[in-house]
């Protein structure tokens, strides 16, 4: 179990700044030896065509409560000393972020692994619902098989790198 000390997680339609956010994440972990960070971005083309935007509607408190736990489980695989995560909702056009993840351990394979984790449990496990429009009109995105079988790899190396 992880010694973690910072645990932020957030739902909002507002955009963030992401040298703020890692700044904040460096503040609360003064011990840490690595930040990792990921951010999702809304493409610019989909399997339908060209995009204009992206509309993510969600299950307010549900979803805040999944992040949560998506981090917690985390810090039970890794030693974990912080975790910013969030995740965006409304209408987003091409190119605008969707989503930060970011972790700072000791050492930087745990915060690489816990990135990814949580990654791959967010794109699964958060309740989130996402609609495309484009040039091709609008359609919700489905679940991803690859997705799926990016979440199944960790629970097969239950806290190793699925390599």
């Amino acid at each position: 179990m992880s010694a973690l000390i910072d645990l932020n997680v957030s739902v909002q339609a507002d955009d963030f700044d992401v040298g703020l956010e890692l700044q904040r994440l460096r503040a609360a972990t003064p011990q840490a030896g690595a930040l990792v960070n990921f951010v999702g971005l809304v493409r610019e083309l989909s399997a339908a065509g060209q995009l204009s935007e992206m509309v993510i509607e969600h299950y307010p408190g549900m979803t805040e409560k999944a992040l949560q736990q998506i981090a917690l489980q985390a810090a039970q695989r890794w030693p974990l000393l912080g975790v910013r995560m969030i995740h965006r909702v409304g209408r987003l056009p091409a190119q605008a972020q969707i989503v930060l993840v970011a972790a700072t351990s000791l050492h930087r394979q745990a915060a690489f692994e816990a990135s990814a984790f949580m990654m791959d449990y967010l794109k699964t496990e958060a309740p989130f619902w996402k609609k495309e429009v484009g040039d091709f009109g609008q359609h919700w995105v489905e679940a991803r098989a690859s997705d799926e079988q990016a979440k199944q790899q960790w629970q097969k190396n239950s806290g190793k790198s699925p390599k």
